[in-house]
């Protein structure tokens, strides 16, 4: 995996994302995000220096990319609207579980990117599966479940992004297959927009 990873790293243009929550006085997830971001760069063989964000006098959205060269910018936007519930399909295209870009997050996000511009009118999110029919993640998600033992998330080795907010949760790992989602109780949920309550729309 390191190898491949390696090797991609040099791609022209390639950089590394985290988008972080500024709650108005700091980033409460930043250590996570930090993090997640260093152990990325050493998968690349890229530096990472020590940052730290700052942002406004009022919550934003901030986003932040790292290049090989160890490049820092930031960017401020506002928050997403907030709603209630999010209903969920399921996307056309399939992960495999053995691509190791899956655990990074990086422009190399095509097959996200695509399945999000295309969602059908009436649905916040798709869900990705792999090649078992395992359910992975949104298109800028984690998903999360209850099968009546309590909340579940899918385990990394489905082919999924281990996410902030999902870390900060410390949720159980378990396998979920396209048929039990309609059978369960669902959230989505990231570091920008927290757990959010989700329903199956099929």
């Amino acid at each position: 995996m390191e190898s491949a990873l390696r090797e991609g790293g040099r791609a022209p243009g390639l950089k590394l994302i985290e988008t972080v929550l500024w709650d108005g006085n700091g980033a409460p997830r930043w250590p996570l995000h930090q993090a997640r971001l260093q152990r990325s760069a050493v998968l690349l063989g890229w530096d990472c220096p020590k940052v730290a964000p700052a942002g406004p006098a009022h919550a934003a959205r901030l986003r932040l990319t790292l290049d090989r060269e160890g490049r820092v910018n930031w960017e401020t936007s506002p928050l997403p609207p907030a709603k209630p519930q999010w209903r969920l399909g399921l996307a056309d295209a399939r992960l495999r579980s053995d691509d190791p870009w899956l655990s990074i997050k990086s422009t190399r996000r095509e097959t996200y990117d695509s399945a999000r511009a295309a969602l059908p009118q009436g649905l916040d999110e798709v869900l990705f599966l792999n090649e078992r029919g395992e359910v992975c993640e949104g298109t800028i998600t984690t998903l999360f479940f209850d099968r009546g033992q309590g909340m579940r998330t899918p385990p990394l080795g489905s082919g999924l992004l281990p996410g902030v907010l999902r870390t900060e949760l410390g949720v159980t790992e378990e396998v979920l297959l396209a048929d039990d989602l309609p059978k369960a109780r669902l959230w989505v949920g990231n570091a920008l927009r927290g757990l959010i309550p989700a329903v199956w729309a099929g």
